[in-house]
């Protein structure tokens, strides 16, 4: 066993560190597929999702009030939207550390893995982000056709971010979209506006769940 199988041996026997302690439904498989091939393996990914996240001015981790890694529709957002204006304080889901807001926004660290509340005179955004994902790659050579390969399926963002030891690709894709959606308790946007930001995500993450099986077939 060289040094990268031992490398990727102790990547993959270790615990999932994001805040959701597991892949993603819609890219299971395509991680699946690169981690059994010999010169490969990822080291994180997102299949592409919808988040109504604390807009916080400072650094520091994201809190998630709500994460969907599915189509959504209007029905479910509004009643997101409400129950956060409705509240006086509201559970938050932390990304990497788990934080406490206050109502003027500073951030106090505590314990991981635990949920907390924050005021809600804090600015809420929406965001639909698209598929990402990292690969370790064994040599340049092999960087370079994945590369090649997931660029044929559609990612038009891709590079490598780091070379010596391994080689680690970015494949980002492209559709995305980000706005304030509250402010101070107060919904921004009309109802069919909500309608058209629903459709338009659905039809993003549709588009990233596609590249992800395209990429599957082609390895």
């Amino acid at each position: 066993m060289n040094s990268f199988q031992k490398r990727k041996k102790d990547v993959l026997s270790k615990l999932d560190k994001s805040s959701k302690r597991s892949w993603d439904v819609k890219i299971v498989s395509l991680c699946e597929k690169i981690n059994s091939l010999e010169n490969f393996y990822t080291t994180s990914s997102c299949s592409g999702r919808i988040v109504l996240i604390v807009d916080n001015s400072k650094k520091g981790p994201g809190l998630f009030v709500n994460v969907w890694h599915e189509k959504i529709n209007v029905e479910e957002l509004k009643k997101s939207l409400e129950k956060i204006q409705k509240s006086d304080t509201l559970r938050v889901y932390p990304d990497k550390f788990s934080s406490k807001i206050s109502t003027k926004g500073n951030i106090k660290f505590k314990k991981k893995d635990q949920r907390s509340s924050i005021g809600l005179n804090l600015n809420i955004k929406f965001k639909q982000e698209p598929v990402i994902l990292h690969v370790a790659c064994e040599s340049l050579e092999q960087s370079l056709d994945f590369l090649k390969k997931a660029r044929e399926v559609g990612f038009k963002r891709g590079g490598i971010i780091s070379g010596g030891k391994r080689f680690v690709l970015e494949l980002i894709g492209t559709e995305k979209l980000e706005f304030p959606i509250i402010s101070e308790g107060k919904i921004l946007v009309e109802d069919e506006f909500l309608k058209l930001i629903v459709e338009k995500s659905n039809e993003n993450l549709k588009k990233s769940f596609g590249k992800i099986e395209r990429l599957k077939n082609i390895l």
